[in-house]
């Protein structure tokens, strides 16, 4: 089975276009677990355009109280403490998720465009990753489809790896002629990650489009949704459009 994990920024950064707590992101979380996703995302960020400190202090025990939950904090864990933003560290090894996915956006993208270059970072990475193996949280790299990189993920000691799905919803969207080729090199990253012993999961602009081929790849654990999801929340209702994806992942 392949775990959705619903990402909830799109719903926090309606809430600050306004004063107030409306829409309230707990609120959400809880009608998507409610609605049977098997986990939350949040990302937050030093700027805190979307996600804030304090909802993913209240997100973690939104999860905590529910049996087989799973809480996915991701970011870039080289972001330190800004204004009341503790830094990406302090702040996951406070709240304690079960999954640190480390992304390596800087400050100033709209969103996270391009995996991890271990080559250059993985150093940097290595005691990082030691602190989360040693507080017992699950490390995801996100990460392009490219096998010495994956290879390298796992020389860092990461458990799983995030597939970047950004250039494939791209390329389905567009109907390019290159859909086959970044489609191939996704399965290939797969079973890459699967022989080196490494969990695979996914995200980025997934949606009900793409995602039935998607979800074919070898050994997919998870995929990571909130802006496609969110969107068709808004036609369908948010508890329809989770059980639209739980039934995609299905493969009903």
């Amino acid at each position: 089975m392949i775990a959705l994990s619903v990402n909830l920024n799109k719903i926090a950064l309606i809430r600050n276009s306004r004063e107030g707590n409306y829409p309230d992101v707990v609120a959400h979380g809880r009608t998507c677990l409610d609605a049977g996703a098997q986990g939350l995302t949040v990302h937050p960020r030093p700027d805190q355009r979307h996600i804030r400190p304090g909802d993913v202090r209240d997100l973690a025990a939104l999860c905590r109280d529910r049996d087989g939950i799973e809480f996915n904090v991701e970011g870039n864990p080289f972001a330190g403490a800004l204004d009341d933003y503790p830094g990406l560290m302090p702040l996951v090894l406070e709240t304690h998720p079960d999954q640190c996915t480390l992304v390596p956006d800087s400050n100033d993208q709209l969103t996270s465009d391009h995996g991890f270059d271990l080559k250059r970072d993985g150093a940097r990475l290595e005691p990082i990753i030691a602190r989360l193996r040693d507080a017992n949280i699950r490390i995801s790299l996100f990460m392009d489809p490219d096998l010495d990189q994956i290879a390298l993920a796992r020389e860092v000691g990461a458990d799983r790896i995030e597939l970047y799905t950004g250039p494939y919803a791209e390329a389905v969207t567009r109907q390019s002629d290159d859909i086959e080729a970044i489609f191939a090199a996704h399965m290939a990253a797969a079973e890459h990650a699967r022989q080196l012993g490494l969990g695979v999961n996914a995200g980025h602009d997934l949606n009900l489009i793409n995602l039935p081929r998607y979800r074919t790849l070898p050994g997919l654990q998870e995929v990571s949704i909130g802006h496609a999801l969110t969107v068709d929340a808004l036609n369908m209702g948010l508890d329809n459009a989770v059980n639209a994806y739980l039934n995609c992942l299905a493969g009903n």
